[in-house]
């Protein structure tokens, strides 16, 4: 420890330099032997005594350092050292350890041996404080009596201890102070026996500590003053720093006891308090033993003391606290408390870096809520929806009341409940991750996982997916501002994220994204257009290659109709002006034409075929003219199951009525092609005549489906029945009569006939299997792409390493099942592709060129 040099050390350094100067000019000093150093000490004897006894005043610290400086000129240093020794032990037998046994009374011994029964906390306290008094200021008496005879003997401890390699006197007293005063033993009874100074100040201090901990009040600078005094001292002269005292005999009790007593303190919790109970008082604890090592104890025990009680309170229990019903982890998340799970969070983050108890905890709850909302939308009926049922459905229902939904309804609204439940627990555990989890990484990447695979457990959720998209696309972002469509098609950006068989998602969002655009009921073609920008750099351009072509045929089809408009009126033919047409042309690859309607007759090519009135023949031959023109080698299909068409229809007046059916009636319907083709039937029919299901079927060669839909539109539904059908029932089949309605009204001059075909609905059984069929044959194609790709590249691979890489390359697209790989590779070993390498050790292929 460094001396506290006062004007005397400095004054006798002067004079040290003095006598050195005189001794180059007159020589050495020569003296009397042991008389000389008698009486030389016995004047330093003196002093010491005047300075332990706080008389130092009178004192010449000349004459002092004259006496020591001669006696170690005399080569009699040694002797010098070893008085000054024997005085400091003879001092502290017979002075301070007095004084400070006084202070050592039974009550305290008893602190000391833990037996603190019988007295209060107050008392122990008065009496603990007492001690550290008297211990505290014989210490500081010690240090400034060693300064100044420190100064005294500087010569001494310059050249004798300098030259012998012995530690300095200071450093010497306080090795003697923690000998013979903490290390002093007491045996005065047999039960203490075995006591020393260092044992009761230890117990004292920790006693203090205790009452503190429990709330009580202490005198925080005696106790820093005594851990001071500790932190000063060290076990051997060689004052090592990993050796202090503090660290040998203080700090390793105060661990100790300090663990003993939060072990009982979080058992007491676990008890009596709920998991939020538990957080606060942590953190509490945790708070205090920092400022407890700034303030009263050392900051060299922070660290320490940190880890005992993250130990004790955090680490050895915490998996009970987050179980705890009614405030664990699962309340917690149930009743966003947040403040109690930012708590949580700082708390494991202390002792444990990955955060694995609340990774794992997170991930279970939201595993759970994802469940349950499965559960809750798998237990919506997704049968079959007769087919009255979905006229009723269909749009160009009369919109001024509001019809009971049907079942179709229900089951998309249904469908589009369930993306909105997953994105609201999405956006809850979203904002705990910002609030509470400091936007942790490793909890982002549990959490997303976590929706990850509870969604993708669902079977419908690219459909479901891809029908909110849809639904927010057409209805869902009117009136919407920039920044919350941005906000709702991040929502659809991240489920697109989540869902692993992106193919299967892919095929619905193009079936839904035609309808979208074939009936006009896309709100906005540029919000259409961020979404496929978001797909793209989400998924990839092979996902948006087809959907941007979709827009592209969109815009060419809105030229095509204007150049050909232009070229009608140029002719300057009436009767092809009569019908204004409007065209889409779609390119084959592009349009999902398997899903957008059609029922399930096919000609050769697998287009749609249908007898076309000779109005309609005229006009498909005009516009073909037109089309190829320009465009050599191109093939035009004209797909009925597709479009609409508004007919003029005159109802003439009824003989014998008045009012409205008394009267000549006009009015426009906007039906399907379909739907147009069967009514120009009717112009040829004489009054009161009908057709039969099948000769309606016979003359239009419809498909059954779509004609019983279409009929079901015209003849059955209230609010278009320009058809009357007989026998009169809800179902149209073949038997049936149609004729025209003459006595059709309505208060509408315009009126929309039910078109189903153009609502995105939640699939039946039946059309959900056809449509994993159909994904199934898909993913097939893309096999064999990848595996040829692979071995045309490789040449010969190993069964497991040709698998692995199928498996990479096709993880952003699907998951592809093993079983199907297999085959394909069957597949293609019978066409020739790859062939079995027959000695190979492991089976292996080989790619035949």
């Amino acid at each position: 420890m460094a001396t506290q040099e006062s004007y005397d050390a400095a004054l006798a350094q002067a004079i040290h330099e003095s006598q050195l100067s005189l001794m180059k000019k007159r020589g050495p000093i020569t003296g009397h032997g042991d008389a000389d150093f008698d009486a030389m000490w016995d004047i330093l004897r003196l002093a010491l005594r005047e300075i332990h006894e706080k008389n130092a005043s009178k004192l010449s610290f000349e004459q002092l350092y004259r006496a020591s400086y001669k006696i170690v000129l005399k080569k009699q240093g040694d002797r010098l050292y070893d008085k000054v020794k024997e005085f400091e032990e003879a001092w502290f037998g017979e002075e301070v350890m007095t004084a400070i046994g006084k202070l050592i009374t039974s009550n305290l011994v008893n602190i000391a041996l833990g037996a603190v029964a019988g007295t209060t906390a107050n008392e122990r306290r008065l009496l603990g404080e007492e001690f550290l008094k008297g211990l505290k200021a014989s210490w500081e008496d010690h240090i400034t009596v060693m300064n100044m005879t420190t100064d005294v003997l500087m010569y001494m401890d310059r050249v004798y201890c300098a030259d012998n390699r012995k530690a300095s006197i200071f450093t010497t007293s306080m090795g003697l102070f923690r000998d013979h005063i903490l290390r002093h033993r007491f045996s005065r009874q047999a039960s203490d026996s075995n006591l020393i100074t260092f044992d009761i100040l230890n117990a004292v201090i920790l006693d203090q500590v205790g009452m503190e901990r429990e709330g009580d009040v202490i005198n925080r600078h005696l106790i820093r003053s005594c851990i001071y005094m500790l932190e000063g001292l060290y076990e051997t002269d060689e004052e090592s720093e990993n050796e202090k005292l503090y660290l040998t005999t203080f700090e390793i009790e105060f661990i100790k006891a300090s663990r003993t007593f939060y072990q009982k303190e979080c058992e007491s919790l676990l008890r009596e308090a709920d998991a939020s109970s538990w957080l606060r008082q942590t953190n509490k604890r945790l708070d205090e033993e920092e400022d407890r090592c700034q303030t009263t104890i050392s900051p060299l025990t922070t660290a320490k003391i940190a880890r005992v009680v993250e130990q004790e309170m955090i680490s050895n229990h915490l998996t009970e606290f987050l179980a705890m019903e009614g405030s664990g982890i699962k309340a917690m998340i149930e009743n966003d408390r947040y403040e109690d799970l930012g708590r949580l969070y700082k708390l494991i983050s202390r002792v444990d870096p990955t955060k694995e108890p609340l990774k794992d905890a997170l991930q279970k709850r939201v595993g759970e809520l994802g469940s349950e909302i499965n559960k809750t939308i798998s237990s919506t009926d997704f049968s079959a929806v007769p087919a009255a049922e979905e006229g009723e459905a269909a749009e160009g229902a009369d919109k001024s009341k509001a019809p009971k939904q049907t079942q179709t309804q229900k089951q998309t609204l249904a469908a589009i409940k369930w993306v909105d439940e997953v994105l609201q627990l999405k956006d809850k555990f979203d904002k705990m991750w910002k609030t509470c989890l400091e936007e942790d990484l490793i909890l982002q990447t549990a959490l997303t996982k976590s929706f990850s695979d509870f969604i993708n457990l669902f079977q419908r959720c690219s459909e479901y997916v891809s029908l909110f998209i849809d639904d927010n696309l057409k209805r869902g972002i009117k009136g919407k501002t920039e920044a919350e469509i941005d906000v709702v098609l991040d929502k659809a950006t991240t489920l697109i994220r989540y869902i692993q068989d992106k193919d299967m998602f892919e095929r619905y969002y193009k079936k839904h994204l035609a309808r979208r655009l074939l009936h006009g009921k896309s709100e906005s073609a540029d919000v259409e257009k961020q979404m496929i920008t978001r797909m793209k750099q989400e998924i990839g351009n092979a996902f948006t290659t087809k959907l941007e072509g979709m827009f592209k045929d969109m815009s060419m089809s809105e030229e095509l109709t204007s150049g050909y408009r232009n070229h009608i009126r140029n002719l300057g033919d009436a009767d092809r002006k009569a019908i204004d047409l409007g065209i889409n042309v779609l390119t084959t690859n592009h349009w999902p034409m398997e899903s957008m309607g059609g029922g399930n007759a096919r000609d050769e090519n697998g287009r749609q075929s249908c007898n076309w009135p000779s109005e309609v023949t005229t006009l498909q031959d005009s516009f073909k003219a037109f089309y190829l023109k320009d465009r050599n080698g191109r093939t035009l299909s004209w797909l009925g199951y597709l479009g609409n068409a508004d007919i003029r229809c005159v109802f003439p007046k009824v003989p014998g009525k008045e009012g409205v059916l008394g009267k000549e009636r006009r009015h426009e319907i906007s039906v399907p092609t379909y739907g147009m083709v069967i009514l120009l039937l009717f112009n040829d029919l004489a009054d009161g005549e009908s057709l039969s299901f099948e000769e309606i079927q016979e003359r239009t060669n419809i498909p059954t489906q779509d004609l019983t839909r279409q009929l079901h539109s015209l003849a059955v539904h209230p609010k278009c029945k320009v058809l009357l059908k007989s026998p009169q029932s809800s179902n149209c089949q073949p038997g049936d009569k149609f004729s025209f309605n003459t006595k059709f009204t309505s208060k509408a001059v315009k009126i929309k006939a039910p078109v189903v075909s153009g609502i995105n609905k939640v699939e039946g059984e039946e059309e959900r299997k056809d449509t994993e069929d159909r994904n199934d044959e898909h993913r097939g194609n893309v096999i064999d792409t990848v595996i040829v790709r692979i071995m045309k590249a490789r040449k010969q691979l190993a069964h497991q390493m040709l698998f692995s890489e199928v498996i990479t390359q096709l993880s952003q697209r699907f998951k592809p099942d093993l079983g199907m790989m297999k085959r394909r590779i069957e597949s293609l070993i019978e066409r020739e592709y790859l062939e079995r390498v027959e000695d190979a050790s492991t089976p292996t292929y080989r790619y035949l060129a």
